[in-house]
């Protein structure tokens, strides 16, 4: 049956209303009652009358908010290497209608190994359709020339990696053989086991804010001396007379506007990092405000006053340390949480470049990660963002400390400020808040 699409402009307008999200998702049954406005058609006029209500009622679509956590090894592997043992790494596929295999997971290479144990994979339910939708589980031979040599693969669902975990059985590779003008699945030696399976549900932003939770927004910023002078032009700090604002001024400016909405008292503690105060030595987080009581400043406003005058009470200096800040957030979440308070932390961390504490801050992220914090690290100006992008753990492998604890969870999201001023600031914002602990 043919569908015929509305004309919008042939239909009479009864009534319009404007809001932002967040003053749909933050009620607590996610409606919201708007009053209908219809202008008068008269370009000149400035009246409007009121003609109506329309209720908006907010909805998250979702197929599945389970997460499988999966530790994978394989046994007697065979040798594709000359003189050595293979070096083995997975690369996990779900299959589409057509026939088309999408990578979705791949592990780290282990060297010499025939016997490989990888880290554990995290597999959203959604990202592979459903846990009966059909995977693919290949076994390469790493090549440093990109020309990887298939060891044995399997064909496998969530539900029957879970059967061969609770099982404790293992599951014959094959090998696709040329046979004559077909090929044939030869069966190996080689097994596949799975040493952990085990599901947990990721809650999201509109789950808690649901429950009751309060969001408490932090800010971070960066004085190194790399940012350049704050008196030049050409300073990423530089307070132009016009009163255009630089690019920390703006990220402050888009990030916050977002998150206001979520923050009831909207009393944000506000740090910065990597500068020398006046009488002091350099420090990687002090009180934006200039006090040494308390960090607070009061909104948006707040926060764009306070960093403006540290501009004239600090010297910029260095070297890049996330860490001090990360911890300070830490604490404060960890002191929230003995209260039993219902908060949840934001942290926004504006920085120009390369950080010199990656695997410190590793760490500290590692620990961070049981906590109701989420970091959102926004970076500004031309440098080479190759650190944050791993801090970010985006392509599924889990930040590791240096004592070998993988993170629960993946607290950090990383945006260039060009993204962010081309695509949704909200967007951006809101990807980070769905990464809400159990």
């Amino acid at each position: 049956m043919m569908i015929q699409m509305l004309k919008l402009e042939e239909q009479q307008s009864l009534g319009e209303a404007c809001c932002t999200l967040s003053e749909i998702v933050t009620k607590p049954n996610r409606s919201l009652t708007l009053d209908l406005i219809r202008r008068e058609e008269s370009v000149s006029s400035t009246h409007s009358q009121h003609c109506g209500k329309l209720t908006v009622h907010a909805e998250e679509c979702f197929s599945s908010k389970s997460t499988a956590d999966i530790i994978l090894r394989c046994i007697d592997l065979e040798s594709k290497d000359l003189f050595s043992k293979s070096d083995p790494f997975l690369v996990i596929s779900k299959l589409v209608e057509s026939g088309i295999s999408i990578p979705v997971c791949k592990t780290e290479v282990l060297k010499n190994d025939h016997n490989p144990t990888w880290k554990p994979v995290f597999l959203n339910i959604q990202q592979v359709g459903s846990k009966d939708s059909p995977l693919v589980i290949e076994c390469f031979n790493f090549n440093s020339n990109g020309k990887h040599d298939l060891i044995g693969k399997v064909q496998k669902s969530l539900s029957d990696l879970e059967k061969l975990h609770l099982g404790r059985e293992g599951e014959n590779l094959y090998l696709p053989t040329l046979v004559g003008h077909n090929y044939e699945n030869k069966i190996l030696n080689s097994k596949l086991l799975v040493d952990k399976f085990s599901e947990t549900v990721q809650h999201t932003f509109l789950d808690y804010l649901a429950g009751g939770f309060e969001l408490n927004f932090m800010v971070a910023i960066d004085f190194t001396a790399s940012n350049g002078n704050p008196h030049l032009p050409d300073s990423l700090h530089y307070i132009d007379p016009s009163g255009r604002l630089n690019a920390y001024q703006k990220a402050i400016y888009e990030v916050g506007e977002v998150l206001q909405f979520y923050d009831a008292d909207k009393r944000y503690p506000a740090w910065g990092f990597g500068a020398r105060p006046i009488d002091g030595p350099v420090s990687h987080c002090f009180n934006l405000n200039g006090s040494s009581n308390y960090c607070e400043v009061q909104g948006i406003q707040g926060i764009m006053m306070a960093y403006n005058s540290a501009l004239f009470n600090v010297s910029l200096a260095g070297p890049t340390l996330f860490g001090h800040v990360i911890n300070r957030a830490s604490v404060v979440a960890r002191d929230s949480l003995s209260t039993g308070a219902k908060k949840y932390f934001a942290l926004l961390i504006i920085t120009d470049g390369v950080i010199t504490d990656l695997q410190e801050t590793k760490d500290t992220l590692v620990k961070a990660s049981d906590l109701p914090l989420s970091i959102l690290i926004v970076g500004v100006g031309g440098a080479d963002f190759k650190e944050m992008e791993i801090l970010d753990a985006d392509k599924g492998e889990r930040l590791e400390s240096t004592t070998g604890c993988i993170a629960s969870r993946d607290i950090v999201q990383f945006v260039p400020f060009r993204d962010l001023q081309s695509k949704s600031s909200t967007r951006a914002c809101l990807n980070m808040l769905v990464q809400f602990p159990k």
